[in-house]
């Protein structure tokens, strides 16, 4: 054993330095553990402010004794590249930590031990915590809308469809996969429309007529962002590839048309689509309000989906666009089979991010009086039986739109570990 400096721990002495390290973080944890949960301090001899930073002074310097590169232990290395690079670094990951033990006795009780879910009356709700009673008496609403309680089958009926057509991609053999774009771009949204007019709307075959004022809730808000996520991307693809087009007219009226919709703000497009521009429609023409809305949303995400592709296009080097053309292709066929391919694998990540925007972005739609899930929310909140409970309200909305985000993510993340290259 070589001679110990704790000023710079090295790997001959890496059991001394990662025993006594790993024993001050546990104790600085501990510390923080029981003072959260039992109100008890470990070092309470200390003076108050003393006793306040010592847990978060032993832990840095134990973080400090087990940093030691190429330890051969994987777990240490990697909590070392990630969390414990250097002292700063290391007193971060610590606060996190704390913070995190801190709130969590607060938030369990809240969400959890104090919560109150039986009965069907604000009066049910007697304790200190949440009141999901109100999320489970207006849980109907919060999914449909006023979408009438003895027609929400055809809703359900509709979702039901459409995820079982959703995974016919998975079916198909080698020969039918060459149509699956066909499918998905053309086919698969056309039947996804006749199914919400036809279905969910009614007014044929025997369907009572629901009118699209009546739908709301995050069966709306699945309708909105499921429409606008499948028009904004062929939008957007077609005005990457016509902004860096060599024709004028066609480059200069992308430009326009992308740089007016990045720089009008969405609550303001929505307006426009809602109160203005029925007035440049003809008297006997009527076009719905939600079809209006899906329209300005996915011209507004379009923008921005072109941008993010178009830095996709320009990361390609120019000895592809001279392959291609060596082999005789015109421009059709070599952004279909040679560019395209390659520039949308290398920007998955920043279209799944506009995707997930367009998606937290729905809620705007109460501007124009479309109620999806938040715009219920403020509905119920407001409801003379009910005041007093936005809080679970607005918590039980991020939770679904955090599951929803999350799934998205994790979906951009498998294509890009399927389509990864090496490059």
């Amino acid at each position: 054993m070589k001679k110990l400096n704790f000023l710079k721990p090295d790997i001959d002495n890496l059991n001394i330095y990662l025993y006594s390290g790993a024993s001050l973080i546990f104790l600085a944890i501990l510390d923080v553990f029981l003072g959260s949960f039992f109100k008890i301090s470990i070092f309470s001899f200390l003076p108050n402010f003393l006793s306040f930073l010592f847990p978060l002074i032993i832990g840095t310097i134990g973080l400090h004794l087990i940093r030691i590169e190429f330890s051969g232990v994987k777990n240490l290395d990697l909590i070392n590249e990630n969390f414990n690079t250097n002292n700063f670094n290391a007193i971060l990951s610590l606060l996190i930590i704390f913070i995190i033990i801190k709130v969590t006795p607060e938030t369990l009780s809240w969400f959890i031990l104090d919560a109150n879910i039986s009965g069907d009356t604000k009066e049910a709700c007697t304790g200190s915590g949440a009141c999901w009673t109100y999320i489970k008496v207006w849980m109907r609403r919060f999914m449909y809308g006023m979408y009438p309680n003895e027609l929400q089958w055809r809703v359900n009926v509709a979702f039901l469809i459409l995820i079982a057509l959703a995974f016919v991609g998975y079916l198909p053999s080698e020969k039918l996969k060459k149509f699956l774009t066909l499918y998905y771009v053309i086919i698969y949204p056309i039947i996804a429309f006749i199914l919400i007019y036809y279905l969910i709307s009614g007014g044929a075959f025997g369907l009572e007529w629901v009118e699209t004022g009546a739908w709301g809730g995050l069966s709306l808000t699945f309708i909105v962002s499921f429409f606008c996520l499948i028009f904004c991307f062929p939008v957007g693809m077609f005005l990457a590839l016509g902004r860096r087009s060599q024709l004028p007219t066609l480059k200069y009226i992308s430009i326009g048309f992308i740089e007016f919709w990045r720089g009008v703000p969405l609550i303001t497009v929505l307006f426009m689509s809602s109160v203005m521009f029925p007035m440049f429609l003809p008297e006997d023409f009527f076009m719905d309000k939600l079809v209006r809305v899906i329209i300005a949303i996915s011209l507004f995400e379009a923008a921005y989906v072109a941008e993010v592709i178009r830095g996709g296009l320009q990361a390609l080097p120019k000895g592809q666009y001279d392959a291609a053309k060596s082999l005789g292709m015109g421009y059709w066929k070599m952004h279909i089979f040679v560019i395209l391919p390659q520039a949308l694998k290398l920007v998955i990540p920043g279209i799944a991010n506009t995707f997930l925007a367009l998606v937290k972005d729905t809620p705007l739609i109460f501007v124009v009086g479309l109620l999806e899930i938040t715009g219920m929310l403020g509905l119920a909140k407001t409801n003379p039986k009910w005041l007093g409970f936005a809080m679970e309200g607005y918590v039980f909305a991020a939770i679904i739109f955090w599951i929803i985000c999350y799934a998205m993510s994790k979906y951009s993340y498998n294509l890009e570990l399927k389509y990864k290259t090496e490059r």
